[in-house]
């Protein structure tokens, strides 16, 4: 038989994790792929970036729009809601055998509650990740409970999901899928790259990605310190646009600011993954608090400065330098990063995040999953205090032949 996969994206950035999952789903003759569209991906604001999806040959099944303008944290939770009513009608029509979903964005609550109401396993990428200063760590935690079979970004990240009390059968390491396009992708030279973005990549590129640090009151309280030390930075510099989080206008506000102020500066509300990873590929080092500094500079030997509160916690390599949010300490570490000894420090540097080959992992793992029934009924385990490791507590835990 062959299984139908639901994949709901709401927003360039997952999305450039998924292109390759979706691309492999779309090729099995095991698997059949529907594309569901929903948050940022359908707003004007965020560059509506359906149409890289569909540029890139995806028919998209459902658009769901559903991002509330009020940038809040009413806003959010009201997107929330939005998304969870449109989904229904939606995954009622698709009748999908598993739902693909991704990482920690506030919005993938959403499907996730509907497939749980609908009895739709859910099949959940990312998940065991830590990141301590914002929401998203307690949504990835809730996607992990509440999905079916967990494709792991690290070995770490699997020992966690384990650690939750999932059955082993259902954790398996893959990798992030996003490093798929190292492997697999034909990127940019750098006069495409020029030619794509518009400019000249005049000597050193500082890329900064920064968005909004959801745990925090105020949500943009670093900001004075961001911007405070890229004055301290005479080169070239590429502001990559926030999530749709509450604060991100204030983010963007600052960010064309700066802009305004130097000719050498410019915002991007949105760039093609390819672009991104050609961008990333020239640049000198990235400044921020972005997932991608943690998940993908590594692979590029990319030194990287992770700003504040936002990634605490996070497995991540000896190419990123964590500074709090404090003017002098991020620009004392940008310093350090760009240092020929540091650079030279890298040599042999081995991402953990994984080899490239995530999407072929997690297509074996759908192909084999066992079917609806299996799958949606997880069995309990009991946490064993002398070796503080979970243990089945039936003799018919482990998954059926």
């Amino acid at each position: 038989m062959v299984k139908h996969v639901v994949v709901v994206t709401s927003s360039r950035a997952d999305y450039g994790h998924l292109f390759w999952p979706m691309k492999d789903i779309e090729a099995s003759t095991s698997l059949r792929l529907s594309v569901v569209v929903m948050g940022a991906h359908l707003s004007s604001r965020f560059g509506n970036t359906v149409k890289f999806i569909e540029n890139d040959g995806f028919a998209v099944a459902a658009r769901v729009d559903c991002l509330d303008p009020d940038d809040s944290d009413r806003g959010m939770a009201r997107t929330i809601g939005e998304a969870t009513t449109k989904l229904t009608e939606v995954l009622v029509r698709l009748q999908p055998d598993i739902l693909l979903v991704i990482a920690d964005r506030y919005e993938m609550l959403a499907p996730a509650s509907v497939a749980l109401a609908l009895r739709i396993p859910i099949a959940h990428i990312e998940g065991g990740d830590i990141s301590e200063g914002a929401i998203d760590d307690a949504v990835r935690n809730a996607l992990t409970k509440m999905s079916h079979l967990h494709f792991s970004p690290t070995e770490v990240a699997r020992r966690r999901v384990l650690a939750m009390g999932e059955e082993q059968w259902r954790v398996v390491w893959t990798g992030a899928p996003s490093l798929d396009h190292l492997r697999r992708s034909t990127r940019p030279d750098r006069r495409q790259l020029e030619s794509a973005m518009g400019i000249a990549m005049s000597g050193k590129v500082c890329v900064v990605a920064y968005h909004a640090v959801t745990l925090h009151r105020e949500t943009t309280t670093e900001l004075n310190a961001l911007f405070a030390s890229l004055e301290s930075w005479g080169h070239q510099v590429v502001f990559c646009f926030p999530n749709a989080d509450a604060g991100s206008s204030e983010i963007v506000r600052r960010a064309e600011a700066f802009c305004a102020r130097r000719d050498n500066a410019k915002l991007y509300v949105n760039l093609d993954h390819l672009t991104y990873w050609a961008l990333l590929e020239h640049a000198e080092l990235m400044v921020g608090n972005s997932s991608s500094a943690i998940m993908e500079t590594p692979s590029l030997l990319l030194p990287a400065v992770d700003v504040g509160d936002r990634q605490r916690g996070r497995t991540r390599a000896d190419n990123v330098v964590h500074a709090p949010a404090a003017a002098d300490a991020i620009t004392a570490a940008m310093r350090r990063v760009t240092t020929p000894e540091f650079r030279a420090s890298l040599k042999g540097l081995v991402n953990p995040y994984g080899d490239g080959r995530a999407s072929e992992r997690i297509l074996r793992s759908l192909i084999d999953a066992p079917g609806r029934e299996v799958l949606l009924h997880k069995r309990a385990l009991e946490l064993d205090s002398s070796s503080a490791k979970f243990v089945q507590i039936h003799e018919d835990s482990a998954r059926p032949l």
